[in-house]
């Protein structure tokens, strides 16, 4: 009923926008103009296989000014350092960092964190959201409580007509399985969700890659009337065409973390003519100067590339580099001076119950595809059709088959829910680091509603296979035993589940976590209490964190207690001196819900901690 309002207030609040209204004036001027300058920025990284324990410079000692009203686009072929400088300029480079990186003429910090745009080559995107909802999701949780719901979600449909995606909104983003709108499209929705907040500093790795020419017009087209309404914005682009070349206001040349030019884009032609690199035809000039990044000569002569690529780093320094320094020292901000305005402006626009409601509402439109698929649903209720005519009414007589099936359910029980969350963030991780890094919501939000978001299949699959296995198999026929089996195998779910969440937050590799979760749990299934009943003592310990020996032990107590007796050869013999019982016991009950009571916290708390390293980022560059 929550989410029918949510998807209501949404159709509602998007319906009422005419597609011909123009974008409120908000979008139309920065808040807080933002000056940014860099100086000497110089990164290395040690190579993993590095025999000498060589560094590799990535960033060699680079420097820019770029102005509110500004368009700055980093141009260089694969490898040269755009997007590591533009990583870096965003606040989103850790590592060996060097040089000094200022806003305003103040560090980066939590306040500028959220004052930033950062849209990312990849469109990172829930594919089941329609345009709509996604904007409106971001709007809730990125914008401030000062203004309301509805407000907010006025806002988002403001950016959908600010970007020309009013015949799409209604259109689910889709990805390589599921169709949805293209890719020009997905790429203005990932524009758009930073534009939420009225960044005054935008910055795009790649905006245009991968879109034809008319899209990418379109797309430098908008950027361009963001950065007249005061904005700062630069961007990364690989090859563009003179026409967009041409609408940028400065233009950065990098060659292996070099850089070659920085300047007007009016001025860049001139200056390479005047060091005496005159192309020798008519063309794009953003071609010309991707060739000299790359050591080609515009005579077409065989000289070196290397020293081609040398020889235009040096000239950059002795003809512009000191000039643009005394630029970066003249140039003086005033914005950002009052330390209330910064203070107030660090804290979560959000309180930590509206994220978590949003992540919630979110989580489950998104996941209700495969939470509630029918191939998971069919898979447990064949299993479970399966194993109840197996064990089809197997009575007290039946002992040896009867601890079997509580076997096989604590087994089952055990590998269904690890592997199914396993994956989770895994799969996540990309999106998770994109919002945590421009400070969308709090991790612990997260992560609660990730949890309560998985809760309903969690404990219903387990659920439907008690109730077919338990009545097929005549199991104790009482609604005591039956609710008390129930509950006992719910916790043992729960338990796999956080053990499973801990593994993927701990790898992080799908692959890598599913081998390791296999070894783990058939290492817990051998120590069970079942197959193996001598265990040596040198590994006998393995049992006492075996997810699987506790759960069967509380299954065995949920069916039998002390004074029950089966059939036997002497006549009448107690279950608890069945061989298979009597190794693991009917005693220590309440410990075994204890044992899985803590895993249940402590896988949980695993995850949790594994997780707070991703989405990360230095608070201060200098």
């Amino acid at each position: 009923m929550e989410q029918e309002m949510v998807d209501l207030e949404i159709q509602s609040q998007t319906n009422t926008t005419s597609d011909t209204v123009e974008a409120p004036a908000i979008f139309k001027k920065a808040i807080r103009p933002v000056t940014l300058k860099f100086e000497d920025v110089v990164y290395k990284i040690k190579p993993k296989k590095s025999i000498k324990n060589e560094e590799r410079v990535i960033l060699n000692d680079v420097s820019g000014l770029v102005q509110p009203g500004e368009i700055l686009a980093m141009l260089g072929p694969s490898g040269s350092g755009k997007t590591t400088l533009l990583t870096a300029l965003g606040g989103r480079l850790g590592g060996r960092l060097g040089g000094a990186i200022t806003y305003n003429n103040k560090l980066f910090s939590n306040a500028m964190k959220r004052n930033i745009g950062f849209v990312t080559q990849d469109d990172f995107l829930y594919p089941h959201l329609t345009v709509t909802e996604t904007l409106v999701y971001t709007a809730l949780l990125r914008l401030p409580n000062t203004l309301s719901k509805a407000e907010k979600t006025m806002q988002a449909e403001a950016v959908i007509i600010q970007l020309e995606l009013t015949k799409c909104k209604n259109s689910v983003v889709g990805d390589e399985f599921l169709r949805g709108v293209s890719g020009g499209e997905k790429r203005r929705v990932s524009i758009g969700q930073e534009l939420l907040v009225n960044p005054s500093l935008l910055f795009l790795d790649e905006p245009t890659s991968g879109l034809d020419s008319t899209t990418a017009q379109r797309i430098v087209s908008a950027l361009w009337d963001l950065a007249s309404g005061g904005r700062t914005i630069v961007m990364t682009i690989h090859q563009p065409s003179s026409r967009l070349f041409y609408m940028f206001h400065k233009v950065m040349l990098l060659s292996e973390g070099n850089c070659l030019y920085f300047g007007k884009v009016s001025e860049v032609m001139d200056y390479f003519s005047g060091i005496g690199y005159v192309p020798l035809v008519a063309m794009n000039p953003a071609d010309f100067l991707l060739d000299l990044a790359n050591g080609l000569a515009p005579d077409g002569s065989h000289e070196n590339k290397s020293k081609v690529k040398q020889s235009l780093a040096l000239a950059y320094k002795h003809n512009r580099l000191d000039n643009l320094k005394a630029e970066i020292q003249e140039t003086n901000s005033s914005h950002f001076q009052d330390g209330s305005e910064n203070k107030s402006f660090g804290k979560w626009p959000t309180t930590w119950w509206q994220q978590f409601s949003v992540l919630l509402r979110r989580g489950l439109k998104e996941r209700r595809h495969e939470s509630f698929s029918g191939l998971k649903i069919g898979q447990v209720v064949a299993v479970a059709l399966l194993s109840g005519l197996l064990w089809w009414q197997s009575d007290v007589s039946h002992l040896q088959d009867q601890t079997g099936l509580l076997f096989f359910m604590s087994g089952f029980w055990g590998f269904f829910p690890l592997f199914q969350a396993i994956f989770t963030f895994p799969q996540e991780r990309k999106m998770l680091e994109k919002e945590r890094s421009s400070g969308t919501y709090r991790l612990s939000s997260y992560f609660i509603s990730r949890i309560v978001a998985d809760l309903p299949m969690e404990l219903v699959l387990p659920a439907v296979f008690v109730t077919i296995t338990y009545w097929m198999a005549g199991l104790k026929p009482t609604a005591g035993h039956f609710f008390h089996t129930l509950l006992v195998l719910l916790l043992s779910v729960l338990v796999a589940q956080g053990m499973g969440l801990a593994l993927g937050a701990l790898v992080m590799d799908q692959k890598k976590a599913t081998v390791l979760a296999s070894v783990l749990m058939l290492s817990f299934l051998l120590a069970g209490g079942y197959y193996v009943q001598h265990v040596p003592a040198f590994i006998g310990w393995i049992k006492y964190i075996s997810i699987s020996n506790y759960s069967y032990k509380l299954l065995l107590g949920s069916l039998y207690s002390k004074s029950d007796t089966y059939p036997c050869d002497s006549g009448v013999c107690l279950v608890r001196e069945f061989p298979n019982i009597k190794h693991v016991g009917l005693d220590g009950q309440i410990s075994g819900a204890v044992a899985l009571a803590t895993m249940l916290v402590g896988y949980r708390l695993i995850g949790y901690l594994a997780l707070m390293r991703i989405g990360v980022t230095k608070k201060k560059y200098a």
